[in-house]
């Protein structure tokens, strides 16, 4: 499914924003205050830019009622405030669909087994660890069965074996990925697009070799690095120098 972002701007934030992702994992990066986060909440209509449009399959998601059968988002304000148990957390991602109970069970078992937390099904989830909960959050936006996820820096809180499996099993979904990373590493292995923000404009867009380059790290992130081949994958990695450019 096609998310299109046009001419988005929200005053004194983003100005501008335009960029397409297509079954594809597309990720937003740059540094704090760029505008990263400001763009998804108005991708998931927590927000009502100033100007332009969010569109899904070309259809604008302003005053969609049925958006959430086809958009799923994990937020860094995604918050279970009650003592639900981690099954009914999950449990809670097929609301906007039909609701059949045997289906609705095997999804949420998948999801549980799909990002290893099976065993903590029966857990309260305001006991578990942050990132147990993160695990579970995405858990549930993977219940959803969602053509268009966007994760806003879906790895927080959890240790480097499970930012890895996570990342993986997004780009395994099939589906169109729209995420924040802060990770530029992580974000050049698992995104097949970047789109790069600052001060709420977008400075440069293309595959992670061709936007995380030395020039535009320096103008952007005020950082000096050095650009190494993986090993296995190919994918672009930043060595960095502990001096900060000017």
């Amino acid at each position: 499914m096609r998310l299109d972002i046009e001419q988005l701007t929200v005053r004194g934030i983003v100005e501008d924003i335009t960029l397409h992702a297509s079954d594809e994992v597309v990720g937003i990066v740059g540094p704090n205050g760029s505008g990263k986060s400001t763009t998804l909440r108005c991708v998931y209509r927590a927000l009502t830019p100033d100007s332009g449009a969010v569109l899904v399959d070309g259809r604008n998601v302003a005053g969609r009622k049925d958006l959430a059968r086809e958009l799923s988002a994990l937020t860094q304000e995604s918050q279970v405030e009650f003592d639900f148990t981690v099954a009914e957390v999950v449990e809670m991602g097929r609301l906007p669909h039909a609701r059949s109970p045997s289906r609705d069970r095997a999804l949420v078992a998948d999801a549980l087994a799909t990002v290893d937390v099976t065993h903590l099904a029966s857990r309260s989830f305001l006991s578990l660890s942050g990132g147990e909960r993160q695990r579970v959050l995405i858990a549930r936006a993977i219940a959803q069965q969602p053509r268009v996820l966007v994760l806003d820096e879906p790895t927080n809180h959890l240790d480097i074996r499970h930012q890895l499996d996570v990342l993986a099993l997004v780009r395994r979904l099939g589906v169109t990925v729209l995420t924040v990373l802060h990770d530029l590493n992580l974000a050049a292995s698992y995104c097949d697009r970047l789109y790069v923000l600052d001060e709420g404009r977008l400075v440069a867009s293309g595959t992670p070799a061709e936007v995380l380059v030395p020039e535009l790290l320096a103008q952007v992130f005020h950082i000096t690095a050095h650009i190494v081949r993986h090993p296995t994958s190919g994918a672009p990695q930043l060595l960095f120098d502990q001096e900060v450019v000017a």
